[in-house]
């Protein structure tokens, strides 16, 4: 049995990974999933489905060295937004980097995001820096991070990831309720299409990596289910809830005026990919990441499950 070690595995990510080994159950992988706390239900749930299920924790080097001890592979993925740190983002990608490489790991897929400092500097006035060295940080420490995967000896894959359907969810990405009653999408996405996902099939996606192998050593592999500008999304919208929705988006500045915690990195974010798209999207490949994944959602697809969860105000 190949046993894939799998980090975050109560989270949007690694769940999908261990639910896609799971519902394989002939491939000859197995899902080891580790979480902070493995009394918790989201990983009594894990377990009851057929999981291994281990503590470990991404700032206890020992812990994920002893978790990834006889395993085949790893998913690492790490949580910015829980604490905004990219120093401590870029500590953990480097203790999950070590850890793989003292289990003598086989691979390793890495989710991760664009350096944007690769396409810009410091002081480029577009938009601000941020934390006095970054422009997008929940990018900028994943982007800097991929050099110690690849430097670790450990045969790795980096896996560029992009924006969740499930934003829409939790995130105050659903349409807005404007002063004249009407509903509209008001994200700064400007005139450009904008490559998103299902959270779990981008772990549904890096499984497909484990199971194809050798082919994506050492390379970066980038996905997405579908690349949709703001007056597809309104459309979409308008179908699922049943109640015209128009696009009628904000300005980066007012975004990264919203105030609330990250406000200001999400914009830059938003920018990043407006100003760079031809960059953003010819790295992610939605008939890609359909081959590692035969039932990738589409925006569609996962509107009808998921529309009427949808907040309205």
């Amino acid at each position: 049995m190949k046993i894939i070690a799998v980090t975050g595995a109560t989270g949007a990510q690694g769940g999908g990974v261990v639910r896609a080994i799971l519902s394989d159950p002939d491939s000859g992988f197995g899902a080891r999933a580790l979480t902070r706390n493995p009394d918790s239900e989201a990983a009594k749930r894990l377990a009851a489905a057929g999981a291994e299920v281990v503590r470990a924790d991404l700032d206890d080097p020992a812990s994920l060295r002893a978790a990834f001890a006889g395993a085949f592979g790893a998913f690492c993925v790490t949580s910015f937004f829980e604490h905004f740190s990219v120093d401590k983002e870029l500590a953990q990608a480097r203790n999950m980097a070590d850890a793989a490489a003292a289990a003598g790991l086989k691979h390793v897929v890495w989710s991760t995001l664009e350096d944007t400092r690769r396409f810009m500097d410091l002081d480029d006035p577009r938009m601000p820096t941020l934390q006095g060295k970054y422009k997008v940080p929940h990018f900028d420490g994943k982007g800097e991070a991929d050099a110690a995967f690849l430097g670790s000896g450990v045969p790795a894959t980096p896996l560029l990831t992009t924006a969740y359907f499930e934003n829409f969810l939790y995130l105050g990405w659903e349409p807005q309720r404007l002063p004249d009653g009407s509903l509209a999408v008001t994200l700064p996405l400007g005139d450009v299409k904008v490559p998103f996902i299902a959270a779990g099939d981008i772990g549904a996606c890096a499984y497909g990596i484990f199971r194809e192998g050798e082919p994506h050593f050492g390379k970066t592999v980038g996905i997405a289910s579908e690349h949709l500008g703001g007056e597809e999304l309104a459309a979409g919208f308008t179908e699922a809830l049943a109640e015209e929705v128009r696009y009628a988006p904000l300005t980066f500045d007012a975004y990264r005026g919203l105030g609330f915690p990250g406000a200001d990195d999400v914009g830059n974010m938003f920018q990043f990919i407006h100003d760079f798209h031809d960059v953003f999207r010819r790295t992610r490949h939605p008939e890609l990441a359909r081959r590692l994944h035969a039932g990738l959602l589409s925006f569609r697809d996962w509107l009808t499950v998921n529309g009427r969860s949808i907040p309205r105000h």
